[in-house]
């Protein structure tokens, strides 16, 4: 055990905290784009001028388009070796193109006839997409590259979680708080003045997180710090080998991609409208409730990223995860369900409030976990394939599970859009001033609970076949290691 221990030691290379950090907000740069373009329904129905369906199916096919994008880009990255790094290029080209093309689409857009607004947005969201999955590869890409110490790839989780859940509180409370009543109130879906309100503020900070991350990588972004050491020829037969025998991202992608649908369906606007607004009577709420939640969210999911993934692994972390998100959904649905919504208020607490408060918190941060710690196990896939392999592909890796994952989730939109027809909603979508009705109730509560449950349950299921524990992880950075010592020799052999 003395001798083992040894050897992982001496094969790991490690980062530097505020590097990890750093490469986090990559993540976070691409997650603001994600996050206002949820909004792009109403832009689609308020500007373009599309019905509600058709919005929401363009949206899907969009995101397929996304999905169709990444192993080209994933094969364009593991074959890319430059001064620049292997990975950086992306960040700031990515970054670019969805800096100009989202200005674009908000600026131009509105401002052409109305018969070519809808075929010019179609081709400009095309080339967002291109964008945004060049920046967004590099977030599961580079991870190898970063740090192979196990007990360090879930600080990435543990930053990143952090990030995500301050942008993802403060984003709704300047939207709902400021901007909308800046536009016009219940009118601003419909005011294109709104959405460039919106970038204006945001699209600036995307790029300023997209510089600091390029820094954080810059010193290990180099050939010595991932795969084999050495340079190597790949192709796309490569790739069919490892759709075919690697188990781990076979699960690993079955697992993310079922929880990125649900979770897409729980975190749809509409949703957000028809739960706060519609159910509980006070859009405003929205904004109040993601500003309560943001920091007790960040200290419960730390707390089980330190307790769980450093000390017993990422596929644990994931179990533990899953189960504390399945249970503590039952018992959200129970209190809606049980009790009064209407009663819900952050300014004057009463048991409805708290406990629905104390459920939330509990069950985002153990989702959290959950969602978080998949970005570090595609690392454990990439590591896994040079362990089994020899070959180094983490593009293939990053896209494959975005392919799959994009595709899955891509159907979230348009299962929405679908539900809210069904019960009525054909031309128009539900707004804070749209009456309760018992259908509004159930539609919410099976998108906003019942779909992520589903989602954990086939994560659990995936699970019993991924085979990368902790045990595993650490006798294959041994063994790289031991394939980089060899490679090094035949290279000094050739030379010479």
């Amino acid at each position: 055990m003395e001798n083992k221990n040894k050897d992982l030691s001496h094969s790991l290379h490690r980062a530097k905290i505020w590097e990890i950090a750093f490469y986090a907000f990559n993540n976070t740069s691409t997650n603001i784009y994600a996050m206002i373009f949820m909004y792009i329904t109403y832009f689609l129905t308020g500007i373009v001028g599309v019905g509600v369906v058709l919005a929401g199916t363009i949206t899907t096919v969009m995101r397929m388009w996304d999905g169709v994008t990444d192993p080209f880009i994933g094969y364009i990255i593991d074959k890319t070796n430059t001064k620049f790094g292997k990975n950086r290029p992306f960040i700031l080209i990515g970054n670019l193109i969805l800096l100009v093309t989202s200005f674009v689409i908000y600026w131009v857009t509105p401002v052409i006839p109305q018969a070519a607004r809808f075929p010019f947005y179609i081709v400009m969201y095309m080339l967002y997409i291109i964008g945004y999955t060049f920046q967004c590869v590099v977030t599961k890409s580079a991870q190898s590259c970063l740090t192979n110490d196990p007990t360090q790839r879930p600080i990435f989780t543990m930053f990143d979680a952090v990030f995500n859940t301050v942008l993802f509180a403060v984003i709704p409370v300047i939207i709902t708080n400021v901007l909308i009543p800046m536009y016009g109130g219940d009118t601003a879906f419909a005011n294109p003045a709104f959405f460039q309100g919106i970038w204006k503020v945001f699209a600036p900070l995307s790029f300023v997180l997209a510089i600091l991350a390029i820094i954080g990588l810059r010193r290990k972004d180099r050939l010595e710090y991932y795969g084999t050491g050495v340079v190597q020829r790949i192709t796309f037969k490569d790739y069919w080998e490892v759709l075919k025998k690697n188990r781990a991202i076979q699960m690993l992608v079955i697992s993310a991609s079922s929880d990125k649908l649900t979770a897409s369906m729980k975190g749809n606007t509409i949703i957000f409208v028809m739960l706060f607004g519609i159910i509980c009577g006070n859009y405003t709420l929205y904004g109040s409730y993601s500003a309560i939640t943001s920091i007790p969210n960040i200290v419960v999911t730390l707390l089980l990223m330190n307790f769980v993934a450093r000390r017993m692994g990422q596929k644990s972390a994931m179990l533990v995860g899953t189960w504390g998100a399945i249970i503590s959904a039952v018992a959200l649905f129970f209190l809606m369900w049980l009790g009064d919504p209407t009663t819900l208020s952050f300014t004057h607490f009463n048991l409805f409030s708290i406990l629905f408060l104390v459920l939330n918190v509990v069950m985002a941060g153990f989702s959290g976990v959950a969602g978080n710690i998949v970005i570090p196990m595609t690392a454990d896939c990439a590591d896994y394939e040079v362990y089994r392999s020899g070959k180094y592909v983490p593009g293939l890796m990053g896209t494959l599970f975005s392919f799959v994952d994009k595709m899955i989730s891509s159907l979230a939109g348009t299962f929405v859009s679908l539900m809210i027809a069904a019960i009525g909603f054909k031309s128009v979508q539900p707004t804070p001033n749209t009456p309760y009705s018992d259908s509004i109730f159930w539609v919410t509560m099976i998108c906003f609970i019942g779909a992520p449950i589903i989602g954990w349950v086939m994560n659990l299921i995936a699970l019993r076949f991924y085979p990368l524990t902790k045990e595993k992880m650490a006798e294959i950075q041994i063994r790289i290691a031991e394939i980089k010592a060899e490679a090094h020799e035949k290279a000094q052999a050739s030379a010479e």
